[in-house]
């Protein structure tokens, strides 16, 4: 699998403190996502204020940015190391995530907008321009711009809310899933599946493929954390 494309947030970083510790905290979170920081490795101060080039300060913020969303766990003896989930974690959080983004769909599809309705064309044509290439950070990165964008644009702030607080701590998995072939295969069929009932305007069909597709991320999530246990 080609993973030869390094996150963008990583190349600038913003001016203003409050913006330097929150791009840190993306640059951080996009390496836990795609494995850079596996769980268990350990988050030092002093070297990811070298790497990014910014004060200890903004670091030590982003960390506690990243603690907040669930991603690390912080100790006195060990400091910030990031957090696995657990199987059955896995599963029930996909199962309100499930809930969470079917709802948004369907929203979403009942009051979509045509010009909202060709950024999705877009953004699944780049998707499958990347899958058929085999660019799978990217198809990962298109594909969760196309989630994001149906959450953003669902219309319900109290689920936007909810969905972003959730997903901090399951992109990660979703990120896993998407890269076993078998899901990837899966997926693909149901992004596209999704465009179809979308074009047709079936607000209740949308929901109800975007439910089953989360459901399967979860599904897959959860048996890939229980066969990497320990015995």
């Amino acid at each position: 699998m080609t993973d030869e494309a390094g996150p963008q947030i990583e190349a600038t970083a913003p001016s203003e403190p409050t913006a330097i510790a929150q791009w840190v905290a993306d640059v951080l979170r996009d390496r836990i996502v795609k494995g850079s920081y596996p769980p268990g490795a350990r988050l030092v101060e002093r070297k990811i204020s070298a790497e990014l080039e910014v004060s200890r300060t903004p670091v030590r913020e982003a960390i506690k940015l990243l603690d907040a969303d669930g991603l690390i766990g912080i100790s006195r003896n060990k400091g910030a190391q990031v957090l696995q989930l657990g199987p059955e974690e896995a599963r029930k959080i996909f199962d309100v995530i499930a809930v969470l983004e079917s709802l948004a769909a369907e929203r979403f599809a009942e009051a979509l907008a045509p010009e909202q309705l060709e950024t999705l064309e877009e953004l699944h044509d780049r998707m499958m321009v990347f899958h058929k290439i085999g660019s799978h950070m990217d198809y990962f990165d298109t594909n969760s711009e196309i989630h994001d964008f149906i959450m953003e644009n669902c219309g319900n702030p109290i689920v936007i809310e909810t969905h972003k607080r959730l997903m901090a701590r399951a992109r990660r998995g979703r990120f896993l899933a998407i890269m076993r072939p078998e899901r990837l295969i899966e997926a693909v069929a149901e992004h596209e599946a999704l465009m179809a009932a979308l074009r047709q305007g079936d607000a209740a069909v949308v929901a109800q493929i975007w439910r089953a597709h989360l459901l399967h991320t979860g599904e897959t999530l959860a048996m890939l954390l229980a066969q990497s246990e320990p015995a």
